[in-house]
């Protein structure tokens, strides 16, 4: 458990993988909408390819797991 003199550091540290975990994922999901040659938002919305949003879903749960692990190792 802990007491009430680390909160405030756990707090602090806990925010700070938030912004960092956040912060991947936008450049991730930047740098994918960069490289494909079409519009992701198009292809999903609209044309409702489901491989697709499975394959940008695969890649939020990858990062997700490789952020995790990293705070947690």
């Amino acid at each position: 458990m802990f007491d009430m003199a680390t909160l405030p550091k756990i707090l602090i540290s806990t925010l700070v993988f938030v912004l960092l975990g956040i912060l991947v994922f936008a450049v991730a999901f930047l740098l994918i909408v960069k490289i494909t040659p079409f519009s992701i938002r198009k292809e999903i919305e609209e044309d409702q390819n489901t491989a697709l949003a499975i394959v940008i879903g695969s890649v939020i749960l990858g990062l997700a797991w490789i952020i995790s692990a990293a705070i947690h190792g």
